[in-house]
């Protein structure tokens, strides 16, 4: 099997067996990857400095077990430094992927805009457009993108949003959060300029992806909430 150099950003990181850690990859060509890397005998080797969050990497991983061996690291630029609740952001971003994605599945088209969103977040930009952009490529990545078309179709000022079903009229009271029309239309059209439409889109996205995740709460939230 061929071994090839590739970019990186490490998701998520534990402890494996003495002097070893286990990390979640994400890598430029082989998606979502778990490895086993020897991290050394002090706080003070090179490998668990690299070994960090929001760091751009090169690496060369081994095996032909799903547990790979990351055989070489090193830093490819300078570290994003996230701060405060954009530190917070890049946490939750990286824990979507780690309970989302599925294993070696390329996805090169997220993989950039992970990055982009990396750059967006250390830049400081107004945090709630870089995480519904990045929540919405991430269900495209995952097949679940969003089918706005009823919004256009259907004659009603509010809309759920039902699993397996996607937007439906308002018609009949339902236990789901209710959706105006005009927002999700912005939301559709990539408008996010308006407070009202960013609160909506918050809403929706937390709905579709609390479903995902199969109702089991995210650890990053707790941050935004001690925040």
């Amino acid at each position: 099997m061929e071994v090839i150099e590739q970019s990186a950003f490490v998701l998520h990181s534990r402890p494996y067996r003495e002097h070893q850690q286990i990390v979640d990859l994400l890598t430029e060509h082989d998606g979502k990857v778990s490895a086993v890397v020897y991290s050394g005998k002090t706080n003070k080797s090179n490998k668990k400095g690299l070994l960090q969050p929001f760091s751009p990497l090169n690496v060369v991983l081994k095996g032909r077990s799903s547990l790979k061996n990351l055989s070489r690291i090193e830093a490819s630029e300078k570290s994003y430094k996230l701060k405060g609740v954009h530190l917070y952001s890049g946490f939750y971003i990286n824990e979507l992927l780690v309970r989302l994605l599925g294993e070696f599945i390329a996805c090169p088209a997220l993989f950039h805009h992970y990055q982009l969103s990396l750059i967006a977040l250390t830049n400081q930009q107004s945090i709630e457009p870089i995480l519904r952009k990045f929540e919405l490529d991430l269900l495209e990545e995952l097949g679940f993108s969003l089918d706005f078309s009823p919004i256009f179709e259907y004659e009603s000022d509010s809309f759920y949003y039902v699993v397996e079903q996607g937007f439906v009229p308002s018609f009949d009271e339902l236990k789901l959060p209710k959706y105006n029309r005009l927002h999700l239309q912005a939301i559709a059209q990539q408008d996010l300029s308006q407070y009202a439409v960013l609160r909506c889109n918050k809403i929706l996205m937390r709905q579709v992806f609390n479903n995902l995740l199969g109702g089991k709460p995210l650890n990053s939230r707790k941050l935004f909430i001690k925040k």
